[in-house]
């Protein structure tokens, strides 16, 4: 049988803990006179909270009898709930695990249930495997999806997703759902060894989370029968409680491309919702410069504004989360068993806590920050290295020729176009809003080039090491622009970088691996920003150009995607055009 999360402590640690209620061991902390938030009651209940380490031990009237160098944290007046959680966390968005980690912390967010995908993209499975551990020192508590498909074209796809690398990663005690489910329609069409995975986690009492946009009653159905039991997907209140109705829990999404919590929230009170207890929520991997409004402590409060109960807002990234992921026995609830996962706050109706306790240690205290210092975290000895390509670009490599290039309908909706344009020209008319694009492999193997439609106007050269595969993205008016751009982003060893003519635009670089930034979180934002305003001058129109750079090879969205392998067509499921070898 599959050890999981809920064993997270030893026999000797167990026993020590029983003796702290025996009154033969003093616990390291007692939260005294409190109004914490008793869960299995929907109600705040006033008592004192012992604390050994980093668990709580006893929940209740009493106080202990053995006091020895134990901390006294006098909590009258105040309101404790459990540490909040998100429980779907993309913690690549330029930011790193750890400083997406230190910001939630800091509001109130303990846990971090987080996409493998990168780690499985690009790291030797025994080095993530060590990083999961060395993360889970920290006072935030770090789980884990098991993606099944790589939610694009890989030409190491069997590698990656091969029998052993799966069945090591759904079996990881850190890991404690498997998804999310991007490609469930292979799975209805047959493919059975993405089915045996998903029965594989239900196996080690594991849920599933799917990825349904648009998902009608029947194929709810169907991904009920597969195993599914949560989505964030729900777009309107119908699709919510079309979910609900088929037995599929529903997160509702606050998030920088669809921020739809409140609109949900009216029309599920309009249309009589009044339990929530099947409801959570979740920012979805919203970049920097969104996030900086707040984690789940925002969306409590977007919440609570909508009209929703303060505790059932709490619930929607507490307990609610903890039962989903059968993990209440461990996380999501004040009493005797959990992790000493807390939030103080002063009102029962204000959710950004004034103090925080992470795993038994303070990373907030009087609104003061005492979270670790990460800036020394060395990411290069899980496989992180430094990005620096070991090979030139020049003109010789540029081989446009494709008839069809890709157009942008929006962020997420992508088609083909006819391409009628001489492409064996230098610079594209800037009347037009068409670039060239090329997808470069990151140890410059193959490249697949072609035209981009609807991105921006007037961009000289761009150039990205951020992308869903790691590989390099270059877009430009000109050929020179994309070699200037191409040297630019070596020199500063990875990140994305927005051309003039004759000098940088813009940049954020991203010297961990190439993807991810050292930065601070407030930093962070204002690389962001910068870089936003520069391409909106240059005619980018949409919200997020963080997201855009993600969505060009993801193939669980229409129609046609520029992947490893080549222009991908997503229906058909087929390569139009192969990415050619350099």
């Amino acid at each position: 049988m599959v050890k999981g999360f809920s064993h997270y402590w030893t026999k000797r640690q167990i026993r020590e803990q029983l003796a702290v209620i025996q009154g033969k061991v003093a616990p390291t902390m007692v939260i005294q006179g409190a109004q914490y938030l008793n869960s299995m009651r929907k109600c705040f209940v006033s008592g004192n909270i012992w604390i050994h380490h980093d668990r709580i031990v006893y929940v209740g009237e009493n106080m202990p009898t053995n006091l020895d160098n134990t901390e006294i944290v006098d909590a009258s007046g105040k309101y404790v709930v459990p540490g909040y959680i998100e429980h779907h966390a993309h913690p690549f968005q330029l930011y790193n695990p750890l400083s997406l980690a230190e910001f939630a912390a800091e509001r109130g967010t303990t846990t971090l249930v987080c996409d493998n995908m990168p780690f499985m993209f690009h790291l030797e499975r025994e080095k993530a495997f060590h990083l999961l551990e060395e993360l889970q020192s920290m006072p935030t508590t770090f789980l884990w999806w098991a993606r099944y498909d790589g939610q694009t074209e890989l030409k190491n796809n069997s590698d990656v997703f091969s029998y052993s690398n799966m069945r090591a990663w759904i079996d990881h005690p850190y890991v404690v759902q498997g998804g999310e489910l991007t490609d469930w329609p292979s799975v209805l069409q047959g493919d059975d060894q993405m089915l045996h995975w998903m029965l594989e986690t239900k196996d080690a009492r594991k849920p599933i989370e799917g990825h349904l946009p648009g998902a009608g009653e029947t194929t709810l159905a169907q991904m009920a029968l597969l195993g599914v039991e949560a989505d964030h997907e729900s777009m309107t209140a119908n699709d919510v409680l079309m979910r609900l109705d088929n037995g599929i829990m529903s997160s509702l999404r606050y998030s920088s491309i669809r921020p739809d919590l409140p609109k949900l929230l009216r029309d599920l009170h309009a249309a009589g919702l009044k339990s929530y207890d099947e409801l959570m929520m979740t920012t979805d991997g919203s970049p920097p410069e969104f996030m900086s409004q707040g984690m789940m402590d925002h969306l409590i409060s977007l919440a609570v504004e909508e009209g929703v109960p303060f505790i059932d807002a709490v619930h929607m990234c507490t307990y609610n989360v903890a039962k989903y992921l059968y993990l209440d026995d461990v996380l999501g609830m004040i009493a005797p068993g959990r992790l000493a996962s807390l939030n103080i706050l002063s009102s029962e109706n204000d959710p950004k806590p004034e103090s925080v306790l992470a795993k038994g240690k303070w990373v907030v205290r009087d609104q003061d920050s005492m979270y670790p210092d990460i800036s020394t975290f060395d990411w290069s000895r899980f496989g992180f290295e430094p990005f620096n390509l070991d090979f030139e670009l020049t003109r010789k490599d540029f081989k446009f020729s494709m008839p069809v290039g890709l157009e942008m309908e929006n962020e997420v909706i992508m088609k083909p176009y006819q391409i009628s344009r001489d492409l064996t020209c230098e610079e594209l008319p800037l009347d037009c809003d068409e670039h060239f694009m090329m997808l470069l492999d990151r140890n410059g193997k193959w490249s697949v080039e072609t035209l981009l439609k609807g991105f921006a106007t007037s961009i000289h050269g761009f150039a990205s090491s951020f992308s869903n595969t790691g590989d390099i993205l270059l877009i430009g008016k000109s050929k020179q622009g994309l070699l200037d751009a191409f040297k630019e982003l070596n020199r500063q060893n990875g990140g994305i970088v927005v051309m003039n003519r004759d000098d940088v635009a813009a940049s954020i670089p991203l010297p961990i691996g190439g993807g991810l930034s050292d930065a601070s979180f407030p930093s962070l934002v204002e690389q962001e920003n910068h870089m936003k305003h520069t391409l909106e001058e240059r005619g980018y129109k949409f919200s997020g150009p963080i997201y855009s750079l993600l969505f060009f090879s993801a193939t669980h969205l229409p129609y046609v995607r520029l992947t490893q392998k080549g222009i991908f067509d997503v229906k058909k499921k087929k390569v139009l055009f192969p990415s050619i070898m350099r």
